[in-house]
């Protein structure tokens, strides 16, 4: 990929965040206050450097982190800012050694910043690349899962300051459904570091390059911004999407239940979409896109909501009935297109067993 990061510097932020946010499809949290915290980090002389993937040595160990929770808690109850540090020592101090780079669970949302904080607060790299190349609301759903890594040990901190460490579990849903039991107690949201990774299956398992393309999508954005050009087409073209629909949010369903935010938005089509209805099931992230009674994308091919007029993104917790959108169908790295990753992350697994995946081509190819 062209201009491959090296380092996280301050002027990349904005950019991440915009970017990161697009490939939340709705969750992984809002990355405004992660963003926030990631710059004072930089600001104390503190830095970020980024391994390409095919550049991380085969014996490195490497942990992927992030937040857990319910992304409408994120932006209620402020993090107290080293939770993942935290949960990071505890992994430590189960396997007896130091790490040596990070990785983001998912790229998608608040989760592509909190590797950057925790590798600036402990002094470490980040991987480019991440386990989702997007967002989605379970642990097992991560590529290192599919693909046999075993999450545990496994540890979570809340910003109370407890820790509570996984040794063992039967499964790495086993390991999603206790530490959601868990996040709940600490109050939906908390932050989780998993077992570590040799380098040489990292470079297996991980979509790549994804820190360098949320920055280069988000600059896409801010620079379609800047020149008065369409943002829309902007996220379209770099991503190699589709514009499903520009639609009003004629009705918002929205709740938390068992960690999760679930619901669905109602959609009024207009301008070349004038007539048509649309609707979008969520948990946690943009799940499902119908118009007009017909399944048109589903996971796991992202679905992204983002304001019709600036091109930013709009995350589940900012949904608002009357909100102007454009509405996106955005192609999936293939390694969540596999039998396998399908098995956990296709329709089926979210509730839907009558929904038939049916890829998204790139104009591109499959990335």
């Amino acid at each position: 990929m062209a201009d491959t990061m090296r380092e996280v510097t301050l002027d990349d932020l904005d950019a991440l965040e915009v970017g990161a946010a697009i490939l939340g499809t709705g969750g992984g949290g809002n990355p405004y206050i992660g963003k926030l915290r990631v710059r004072e980090e930089l600001r104390k002389g503190r830095k970020i450097p980024v391994i390409p993937l095919d550049e991380l040595p085969d014996n490195a160990l490497v942990v992927s982190l992030g937040g857990i929770g319910a992304p409408v808690v994120g932006v209620e109850k402020i993090e107290e800012g080293e939770e993942c540090l935290r949960a990071l020592r505890a992994v430590e101090q189960e396997v007896g050694r130091k790490v040596d780079a990070l990785i983001s669970a998912e790229i998608g949302g608040a989760n592509a910043m909190e590797p950057m904080l925790t590798a600036a607060q402990a002094g470490l790299p980040i991987v480019d690349g991440d386990g989702m190349g997007r967002a989605f609301p379970e642990m097992q759903m991560i590529t290192w899962s599919i693909y046999g890594q075993r999450s545990a040990p496994a540890a979570m901190a809340d910003e109370k300051g407890n820790v509570v460490v996984f040794r063992e579990t039967q499964s790495d849903k086993w390991l999603e459904d206790l530490a959601r039991a868990t996040v709940v107690a600490m109050g939906a949201a908390a932050g989780l570091a998993q077992a570590p990774m040799r380098g040489e299956f990292v470079k297996r398992a991980a979509i790549p390059n994804t820190v360098t393309q949320a920055r280069n999508l988000g600059r896409a954005v801010l620079d379609a911004n800047r020149e008065h050009r369409d943002p829309v087409q902007a996220v379209i073209d770099h991503e190699g999407g589709r514009l499903l629909m520009t639609a009003k949010i004629s009705d918002l369903q929205r709740h938390l239940k068992g960690g999760f935010a679930v619901g669905h938005l109602s959609l009024d089509g207009y301008g070349n979409f004038q007539g048509d209805t649309g609707r979008i099931n969520l948990q946690n992230e943009f799940l499902i896109f119908v118009r007009n009674d017909t399944v048109e994308v589903c996971v796991p091919d992202l679905i992204v909501v983002l304001d019709a007029d600036t091109g930013h993104p709009i995350t589940t917790e900012m949904l608002r009935y009357g909100q102007r959108i454009a509405v996106l169908g955005l192609p999936c790295h293939g390694l969540l297109r596999t039998p396998e990753a399908l098995a956990v992350v296709g329709p089926a697994a979210f509730g839907y067993p009558d929904v038939t995946f049916v890829p998204m081509q790139s104009r591109g190819g499959i990335r």
